[in-house]
């Protein structure tokens, strides 16, 4: 005979079943936190306090879920009445306590003040101010270690806001970079830093920067799977832990230093709108051989392309020379941003013999000496 769990709730099992109290079978209720806590084995709790909490992180319901729709719509007219009368004080500027909430991981559920919550998502509020209990999963998957390791990251540094990585194992390289800027603080304050203090200062004046250089650049779009906060760590560690020496890439070099700290004095200098880019433009000249037919509609392709800056078709072996600038992100391979715009567009088109790049050494051009399209 099979044996349940101490977590186990036979009546919850029984309604689940044969649906007594449970949602109506043509429609589906919000979801159940008794089920995603045990999907979770989210048993250990820690009082998160009051905050203000993203209303469409706010997923279901605790015990409550049959009493709603699944767009947390009541289902009865009592709950639309009750719902009402909250709308009208809100409507009157009155603070109406925090509701209870059930966190799991980066998911919440409602205890109590589900009236409160639909109220004031149907006022287009975008926060709610809520008190908090977060339940921890225990289950082994990597998805929960990582969230236990991020969180136990942020706790112990005593930040608001967690950080993304997406490989286990790595939060040991920020503690690293928070410890070295402890010392360096201590150093230019003289005086004793907390790690708590020290977390602040390195968030708010190299991990904010950095991070924001890169969410702005759009590298992460060439990283599947990525978060900026893995490019983040990356960077900073090739950059200030390992300090390798590069050939290729140099001008990284020149937006972020090599010691941690000349890089805070650097960005110290811009407000956050003024801060440089992670980007660079290039120019190449693309030699084209065409098929004598086809040369008038690609003469209009390459006009269409917004990279392409001259173009210039020209007697001799070569048909057609086109002047095209490209933006390249500061870890990006030259070579491979130029390959895959050639082969995704000039190569790609009937006509096309075969295509020749050059790329400039060096360059000037004189003042007013410029050809125009």
């Amino acid at each position: 005979m099979a044996t349940a769990p101490s977590k186990y709730n036979p009546i919850q099992y029984l309604k689940k079943i044969f649906g007594f109290g449970g949602c109506p079978p043509e429609d589906d209720c919000v979801p159940s936190f008794d089920e995603r806590r045990e999907d979770e084995e989210a048993y250990t709790s820690i009082k998160r306090g009051t905050r203000m909490v993203p209303i469409a992180k706010i997923v279901g319901s605790v015990g409550r879920y049959h009493d709603f729709d699944s767009h947390f719509i009541p289902r009865t007219p009592d709950g639309n009445e009750r719902e009402e009368a909250i709308l009208k004080l809100l409507q009157e500027g009155r603070q109406l306590p925090p509701i209870s909430l059930y966190q799991i991981k980066d998911q919440y559920f409602i205890l109590d003040g589900h009236h409160r919550f639909t109220a004031a998502r149907k006022l287009g509020h975008k926060e709610i101010n809520a008190c908090i209990l977060e339940l921890l999963p225990s289950k082994d998957t990597l998805e929960n270690r990582l969230y236990l390791e991020k969180i136990d990251f942020r706790d112990r540094a005593g930040l608001n806001q967690t950080i993304d990585l997406t490989e286990p194992g790595q939060f040991h390289l920020l503690e690293q970079q928070i410890n070295e800027h402890r010392d360096y603080l201590g150093r230019e304050r003289k005086q004793d830093v907390t790690y708590e203090q020290a977390a602040a200062d390195w968030y708010r004046s190299i991990y904010h920067p950095l991070a924001t250089l890169i969410r702005n650049s759009g590298l992460v779009a060439s990283f599947q799977g990525r978060t900026v906060d893995d490019l983040y760590l990356y960077i900073s560690v090739q950059q200030w832990l390992k300090g390798r020496s590069r050939k290729y890439g140099i001008e990284v070099d020149k937006l972020i230093p090599k010691n941690m700290e000349e890089f805070r004095n650097k960005m110290a200098e811009h407000k956050e709108q003024g801060y440089p880019e992670m980007r660079r433009p290039i120019t190449v000249f693309i030699l084209i051989n065409v098929e004598g037919i086809h040369e008038h509609k690609i003469v209009d392709k390459l006009l269409e392309l917004p990279e392409v800056r001259e173009l210039h078709c020209v007697h001799g072996s070569i048909d057609i020379i086109v002047k095209i600038t490209l933006m390249r992100d500061l870890l990006a391979s030259d070579a491979e941003l130029i390959s895959e715009f050639v082969n995704s567009t000039i190569r790609s088109w009937k006509g096309v013999v075969s295509t020749q790049t050059l790329m400039p050494g060096f360059s000037r051009v004189k003042d007013g000496d410029r050809c125009y399209i």
